[in-house]
């Protein structure tokens, strides 16, 4: 399960129930019939509460994206991690063409002559070389295609 989670507006104020949620889910949802449902009970909570809150929380920009983590190569798909240098002028409006790929997972700012680091995650291994193309059609940008050599498996939980 990813929970990601981005800076959060200066008036989105976190109560003891929203840090429960978020801190709860970077573990993932149980395999059971109502997984939600389950959830809610841990936090002493209702379902449509939690469900509520998830959705207000997402609305409100403190969590950027709620849901599965797939292995993309294990169901035939594509994966790579990428990287652009963007101009900095142009870097908001390269992050809104890039962003607009339903391929692109994740997009990233760095500090570093590649700036702009993002994840495809693709239906087809092939769909790799041709989004890549389209996104460098559509920047004008040359992208680094950087294809995973090996895999590591780092648990990240970032405790609100």
């Amino acid at each position: 399960m990813s929970v990601e989670r981005t800076p959060r507006p200066a008036q989105t104020e976190l109560d003891d129930a929203d840090r429960r949620i978020v801190n709860r889910l970077q573990a993932g949802l149980p395999l059971v019939a109502s997984p939600y449902a389950a959830v809610a009970a841990e936090l002493a909570l209702s379902e449509g509460e939690l469900l509520y809150r998830l959705e207000r929380l997402l609305e409100a920009g403190v969590l950027s994206r709620f849901g599965p983590m797939y292995h993309a190569e294990r169901l035939g798909g594509g994966l790579t991690l990428a990287a652009l240098a963007v101009p900095e002028a142009d870097f908001e409006r390269v992050s809104v063409l890039v962003n607009a790929f339903p391929e692109v997972a994740h997009n990233y700012r760095r500090e570093h002559r590649l700036n702009m680091w993002f994840v495809l995650a693709t239906e087809t291994l092939e769909r790799i070389a041709e989004v890549i193309g389209e996104i460098e059609t559509v920047t004008g940008l040359a992208v680094f295609n950087m294809p995973k050599q090996e895999e590591f498996h780092v648990r990240l939980h970032l405790p609100v």
